[in-house]
């Protein structure tokens, strides 16, 4: 019997369903059974149950999610807690549609994901872009600054929206944050999620609630082994309404939840709940070792590490490769790579991130590390000077706001036609997702040029409605 599922009431409840024997006239269509139809197919589908009729009876009388979140809100010492099978995504759509009204302006990072700006979009909320500062020494984004944050206040914000940690690892002095917002009585909300191992060890930073933050939303199934599109927004009452976002949270989400993605979020809850300070600190020193063993063959830094930045504003566990300081390519780096089946979760020409989680052992980090040692060692060239990624330099001039450009009539035109034209889709590199170019943003030569050399180094572009660049989808006239 899994251990975990004596205090992980949805975790209990799958498992608990596919040992006992049912009859199901009800959905999902393949009953358990898809096999029966094809091997392949009920390969896929047959370890799939629902939330209602699966992990719990069709009118949730057993109140098993009710339960589980319940325990999550105590976890992470929150007012409430709900579980999302449509990811960090989701979560962010559901607390900004509960943030005000069309029109209400809302501050925010400029590195904050797609889904904040197109919840942004439904909301019809504007936003007040925050511009990081950049490490001057590595070109990494490492957060607002309070200043940055400040200027804003005679603007009214409703609210301030923080990314953190950041894609690269880096955080914002959040303390700091956290009191000046509400010192003017403004929530705050972090979309944490690649920090989900925050605030269980004493070997990371504090998660966000710990310092006072309103809301946290973060993901099961990144810094976590939870199931694919599994996340927690988490809230607290004192600044935010949590009727509302109750409301919002249900508008948003599936009323066909999957059940192993909740019961997965129950079990990583567990998981933390019983064991996360071994596990985070057993992490954070396979991730040391790792760097400190491929570092060894380099005389020039060639990874981020926490002494890089102020005291606890980065993430130990996270692997940043400074491709530049090889003067390699990243997007090289990830192809010869792949050719030894190692996939890593992100690459672009200066940088490549590793992502490391829970369910890494010393066999991975070794394996990883035996790989990676002679590549670099066959394509290093001389060091190249750090430059700041297209992602984190973008300052946006705004022409119209993003809902009016994203109903607007538009047209394809081409890209040396496109300078200086409003922008009526969201452009990004991907991952990260941080948008280059916002709808209703207007298109500078800054943009169309580094979009160009972006996507030339190997870099996939997301969201753009000719992926090619060769056209852009504008506002007409």
């Amino acid at each position: 019997m899994s251990s975990l599922r004596v205090s992980a009431p949805l975790l209990d409840a799958y498992l608990s369903y596919f040992e006992s024997t049912r009859t199901p006239f009800t959905i999902p269509g393949h009953k358990q059974r898809a096999s029966r139809l094809d091997a392949g197919l009920g390969q896929v589908v047959d370890s799939d149950t629902p939330l209602y009729g699966g992990l719990d009876e069709i009118k949730l009388t057993h109140q098993v999610l009710r339960r589980a979140e319940a325990l999550a809100a105590t976890l992470w010492n929150a007012d409430c807690a709900r579980f999302s099978t449509g990811g960090s995504t989701h979560a962010n759509q559901a607390i900004i549609l509960a943030l005000g009204k069309p029109g209400d302006r809302v501050a925010l990072s400029r590195t904050a994901h797609r889904s904040v700006l197109s919840a942004l979009v439904l909301a019809g909320l504007e936003p007040i872009w925050l511009t990081p500062d950049i490490d001057e020494a590595t070109g990494v984004p490492i957060g607002i600054s309070v200043r940055e944050f400040e200027k804003t206040l005679d603007q009214n914000p409703i609210a301030l929206l923080l990314t953190e940690p950041g894609y690269l690892g880096t955080l914002s002095d959040l303390s700091a944050l956290i009191s000046s917002a509400h010192t003017h009585s403004i929530p705050v909300i972090v979309d944490a999620a690649w920090g989900a191992h925050f605030g269980f060890s004493s070997a990371v930073p504090q998660h966000c609630l710990q310092l006072g933050a309103d809301a946290l939303i973060t993901s099961t199934h990144k810094a976590l082994p939870g199931y694919s599109a599994s996340a927690i927004l988490l809230t607290q009452g004192k600044y935010l309404n949590l009727d509302r976002i109750e409301q919002s949270f249900e508008t948003t989400h599936t009323t066909s939840p999957a059940g192993a993605p909740l019961a997965s979020i129950d079990g990583c809850r567990a998981l933390l709940q019983t064991r996360g300070e071994e596990l985070i600190q057993e992490l954070v020193t396979n991730v040391e070792n790792f760097k400190t063993e491929v570092q060894s063959h380099f005389e020039m830094p060639i990874f981020l590490n926490a002494t890089d930045f102020p005291a606890g504003r980065f993430d130990p566990a996270k692997i940043v490769l400074r491709a530049n300081q090889l003067g390699a390519s990243g997007v090289e780096i990830e192809n010869t790579l792949q050719r030894s089946n190692i996939r890593v979760e992100m690459a672009d020409n200066d940088t490549v991130v590793f992502l490391a989680t829970l369910a890494d052992s010393v066999d991975e980090f070794s394996e990883l590390r035996d790989a990676l040692t002679p590549i670099l060692k066959s394509l290093q060239k001389t060091p190249r000077a750090t430059a700041t990624s297209l992602s984190w330099s973008v300052v946006p001039q705004v022409g119209i706001s993003m809902r009016e450009a994203y109903f607007a009539d538009t047209q394809m035109i081409a890209a040396n036609s496109a300078v200086g034209r409003i922008s009526a889709d969201l452009i990004a590199p991907y991952p990260p997702g941080v948008a280059v170019v916002a709808p209703g943003e207007i298109l500078t030569q800054h943009i169309v040029d580094g979009l160009a050399t972006t996507k030339a180094a190997g870099v996939r572009i997301a969201y753009a409605t000719d992926p090619t660049l060769a056209t852009y989808r504008v506002v007409k006239g």
